[in-house]
């Protein structure tokens, strides 16, 4: 009977490609190159419905931030036109270089029709980045066609979203480590994060989401 022998002459060596999108797919840490800022408590401004106390649509216990709201509920402030929202505004502006948000969020099932997380400042609008959520899906503001997690539901998720002020407002999503959308901002010169619950179309009566370890990081200049 003939063995089998390996000749090393054939013997080929499949490497992974790199993705086209730069990134090194599941495994990638955004927050490389990247320097933590200092985030103080009275940086985390709650926006909520103007005629309820902040316990009634915002709890912070053991590091986690739970924010919840009814599309009933009254808007942030008295005469604003505005939808309900129960959502905390980071108030770390910038104007320029590269930024990025960072944290583990949880969207408990049957939230829909709401925004979770916003990039804030835009030209002749007033974001330049939302992520929603519709039917357990985390899209780009209402975006069919631009799914970024198909199924965010009662998981918690490693959310970074990095913002290239000087590259046409450049925007980068990742999930879990993965980048999972790139798209050009709408312009602004000030710019901040804010996460929560903040009612679009076709929204559930009752929105939540969970939020721990936020963190906010600028790209380390040489």
């Amino acid at each position: 009977m003939a063995k089998c022998c390996w000749l090393p002459w054939l013997i080929i060596i499949l490497l992974p490609l790199p993705p086209c999108d730069g990134s090194s797919g599941a495994d990638v840490d955004p927050t490389a190159g990247f320097a933590a800022v200092e985030l103080t408590g009275d940086m985390f401004k709650l926006h909520k419905p103007y005629d309820l106390p902040p316990e009634q649509r915002y709890e912070f216990r053991d590091g986690v931030r739970r924010m919840w709201v009814l599309c009933s509920d009254r808007p942030f402030s008295p005469g604003s036109t505005t939808k309900p929202r129960s959502e905390i505004l980071l108030n770390k502006t910038y104007t320029s270089r590269v930024w990025q948000f960072e944290a583990y969020g949880y969207v408990p099932s049957g939230t829909t029709g709401v925004s979770i997380l916003q990039v804030f400042g835009a030209s002749g609008r007033n974001t330049t980045l939302m992520l929603h959520v519709y039917g357990g899906r985390l899209m780009y503001y209402h975006d069919e066609a631009r799914v970024v997690d198909g199924d965010i539901y009662d998981r918690w998720f490693r959310l970074n979203v990095v913002h290239d002020v000087a590259s046409v407002g450049k925007l980068a999503v990742f999930v879990d480590g993965e980048r999972r959308l790139t798209v050009a901002g709408h312009g602004g010169y000030r710019h901040y994060f804010k996460f929560g619950v903040y009612v679009q179309r076709d929204p559930s009566h009752y929105m939540e989401s969970r939020w721990r370890d936020v963190k906010v990081y600028t790209k380390i200049v040489d």
